[in-house]
């Protein structure tokens, strides 16, 4: 009841107080006519007395004026009325959002409680056996705050103040672009979760990137961010935290194992270590940037608020921003977030990105100059057309799997990547000793096919009786075996691709680690051969000049070819240009002659 009480009391405190200062300047004012009114009546009197002066002085017949001293006393006590009414209406305001920024806090502890609640009610149903649940389960409830009776103010809190909680903070500074200015913004996010790392509480904070012409550090606004997160959590009343922190020297700072030589950055690590004793508990620890996502999110959320500005548009006034590679004006809905860094582009300029990345081979990165972050090609699908995004996740799928654990589909209409493990695991969902038997089934398909000879799979009858009931493979397959024949292929017996020699020796080391024998097929082991075939034959060694004696061999006729067409061309040049240069000669006589004449 007390705390109920002051509020009260303070706000019949001001409400008396501004009466009073009310009561005193009307006061102020009423004597203050008092007396004017009397000064009238003393000076009507006087003339009454003495009517002679009335005709000296007509400025005598209007009230006398107020003395300076006296009239500045009152401007004086007219703003000192109105200074304290405003201080007192000032203070009246700042009680008036300290009791809602309590509320809310109160209402964010309360739900704060209440999903810590719903969150081990929710494991304790994981672990609750199926017999007893197909018995009790109708039944099995638990209410939050069942005990409305009891002063539950302390069993509300408790579940906040006795959980150890998980606290991460994360502080950015970034080189942006608004329009076509670019400035340094700086955020930080915080966010609260339960010991399963369900997030139950999150906030954002934007910090000063400049302060007097120096560009706010990395350390300074990670630091800025811890520190904000240890607030909140104080005014959230927890008692048991532990906040996480990404960067290695910032945790070494922290735990006083390093003295920074910065002095703003060794003030903040004070404050940090301050806050840290008004809990019961509450320690630092170190984790890789990906576990901290919830926080950079949030930090990121809190740049973006600080890029984006409002224009109208034709569907009214819409949020812009503006891409950093093409310096165009983009709505925000428009925008691109790249998942683990959370850098910014618009749809088109990713779009392109992503494109040539994937033409030239190669998996599509963060654009941001020194970002490793890859982009995530399910996200890229409101601005790619679906046969690319498959395309695209069947290469990295493809480059994911290692080659020994690959497997297709056999369906001629499906051919599906999958690997060995995954679809073992999903035949085992509806086929009884799959593992045993060899039998898989295609995830996109359902095709049932066997592991081992790749084919339809075949009830009741062993891989070999399968072979020799079906002796004659399919055109595919044959036309592949007929090709290796001819081209003299070998296949790895370990993965089953095919392997061409091209040159040097008979050693074969296959795609997928497997060596053997190019000859016979036998494996290597320790990089020694286990069969009596010849490592190398001359003739593979030089390969090459052959090959290159085969171009020229090839090429003659082709030159032939054209001598032989050219040849009448080649000869009318030559009988053209002899006229031509007898021409010259004929006609240089006649003018020799003529000038010796």
């Amino acid at each position: 009841m007390d705390d109920r009480t002051d509020p009260d009391d303070l706000d019949t405190i001001l409400s008396e107080q501004r009466r009073d200062l009310m009561a005193a300047k009307t006061l102020d004012s009423d004597l203050d006519m008092a007396f004017k009114l009397q000064m009238q009546e003393a000076m009507a009197a006087s003339l009454a007395l003495n009517p002679s002066l009335a005709s000296s002085s007509s400025s005598r017949n209007s009230p006398p004026p107020s003395p300076p001293h006296d009239a500045l006393n009152d401007a004086i006590l007219d703003l000192a009325a109105t200074l304290m009414l405003e201080d007192v209406e000032r203070f009246a305001q700042e009680w008036e959002d300290h009791e809602r920024t309590v509320s809310e806090m109160m209402k964010t502890k309360e739900d704060i409680n209440r999903r810590i609640h719903d969150q081990k009610f929710a494991a304790d149903l994981r672990d609750v056996p199926e017999d007893y649940w197909d018995k009790h389960g109708d039944y099995y409830e638990r209410p939050y705050c069942a005990d409305e009776s009891s002063s539950s103010s302390s069993t509300k809190a408790a579940a906040v103040e006795t959980e150890n909680l998980r606290l991460y903070c994360k502080g950015l500074v970034s080189e942006e672009r608004v329009r076509d200015m670019k400035v340094v913004v700086a955020g930080a996010g915080i966010a609260i979760c339960d010991p399963r790392d369900n997030l139950i509480f999150e906030a954002r904070k934007n910090l000063e990137a400049v302060v007097d012409g120096v560009v706010l550090s990395n350390e300074a606004s990670e630091l800025e961010a811890i520190i904000e997160g240890l607030n909140k959590a104080l005014t959230l009343d927890l008692k048991f935290v532990t906040f996480y922190c990404d960067d290695y020297m910032l945790y070494q700072y922290v735990t006083n194992r390093v003295r920074p030589g910065n002095s703003k950055v060794a003030t903040l690590v004070n404050q940090v270590a301050l806050l840290q004793r008004k809990f019961e508990y509450c320690s630092p620890s170190l984790v890789a940037r990906t576990d901290i996502k919830f926080a950079l999110k949030v930090a990121r959320e809190a740049i973006v608020s600080q890029i984006t500005w409002r224009a109208d548009s034709s569907n009214g006034k819409s949020l812009k921003e503006t891409c950093v590679i093409c310096f165009e004006e983009t709505d925000v809905g428009e925008m691109f977030s790249i998942d683990g860094c959370l850098h910014r582009y618009c749809c088109s300029c990713t779009k392109q990105h992503v494109e040539v990345k994937f033409l030239n081979g190669m998996g599509a990165e963060c654009p941001h100059e020194g970002c490793k972050n890859e982009v995530n090609i399910d996200s890229c699908a409101k601005f790619l057309a679906p046969k690319l995004v498959e395309a695209i996740s069947q290469r990295i799928k493809e480059s994911s799997i290692p080659v020994t654990d690959k497997v297709y589909c056999p369906n001629p209409r499906c051919s599906a990547l999958m690997s060995k493990k995954e679809v073992l695991e999903y035949t085992k969902t509806t086929f009884v000793r799959a593992e045993q038997t060899g039998a898989r089934r295609c995830m996109k398909c359902h095709y049932y096919f066997c592991i081992n000879c790749k084919v339809p799979w075949h009830f009741n009858m062993t891989c070999y009786d399968y072979k020799r009931s079906h002796p004659y493979p399919h055109p595919e397959d044959q036309l592949l075996n007929s090709l290796a024949t001819k081209k003299l292929w070998r296949q790895c017996v370990k993965c089953n691709h095919m392997v061409e020699l091209a040159e040097g020796c008979y050693h074969i080391t296959c795609r997928c680690g497997y060596e053997f024998c190019y000859t016979c097929g036998a494996e290597w082991k320790n990089k020694k051969a286990t069969c009596s075939c010849r490592i190398w034959d001359e003739h593979n060694i030089i390969r090459e000049q052959p090959r290159q004696a085969q171009p020229i061999i090839r090429e003659q006729p082709r030159q032939a070819q054209p001598i032989i067409r050219e040849q009448p061309r080649q000869a009318q040049p030559i009988i053209l240009e002899q006229p031509r240069q007898a021409q010259p000669i004929i006609r240089e006589q006649p003018q020799q002659v003529r000038r010796r004449q």
